[in-house]
């Protein structure tokens, strides 16, 4: 009997104290996703590489406005958010508790406004990621006229773009073959 006393005090303590005292993570471990949205472009990259669905972006026309939203739920904790994410605005944490009383408190949603497009007025792109292109195009090192001389650019829909494009005489290079006569 002495023996089996001698051998645990020899072993230690064979459980943590955990929830009593904070647990210990290794290093990059993916917890709980943080997600900010000040930095936040509304580019959805992370809702089409997210693999359990736990990302959705809808996007609401007669409101302007496009509405993130992360499922703490399905989550599946592998980072491919974190991964893709230009700015940096969602980040996997080391925080693993995450229990809560009422499913709702699961949800991390965010509102952006939408660019109206500068033709047909249509709400198409975030702000922000009008605001982040512009913003990219001054620190490569654009001066500022230059930069705001391709706003228009940004702030008009693809729809509008093709359209003007179509009926654009600019865009078209005919070459007359001498010799060849058309019909």
């Amino acid at each position: 009997m002495f023996k089996l006393f001698k051998t645990i005090l020899k072993a230690g303590e064979p459980t943590v104290k955990y929830p009593f005292k904070p647990l210990e993570v290794c290093p990059g471990f993916r917890g709980k996703p943080k997600y900010d949205p000040t930095q936040c472009i509304a580019c959805a990259a992370c809702t089409s590489v997210c693999p359990a669905n736990a990302l959705t972006m809808e996007t609401d026309i007669a409101s302007g406005e496009r509405r993130w939203q992360l499922f703490l739920g399905r989550c599946i904790f592998c980072g491919r958010c974190e991964e893709v994410c230009p700015t940096r605005a969602i980040a996997l944490s080391e925080e693993f508790e995450m229990a809560v009383t009422q499913k709702a408190d699961l949800y991390v949603t965010a509102t952006f406004a939408l660019q109206a497009c500068r033709v047909c007025h249509q709400p198409f792109i975030a702000k922000k990621s009008v605001e982040y292109a512009m913003a990219l195009l001054a620190h490569s090192g654009l001066d500022d006229g230059a930069v705001e001389a391709l706003r228009p650019q940004f702030e008009t829909c693809p729809d509008c773009k093709r359209h003007q494009n179509l009926h654009s005489n600019r865009n078209l290079r005919l070459r007359h073959t001498p010799g060849r006569e058309t019909q």
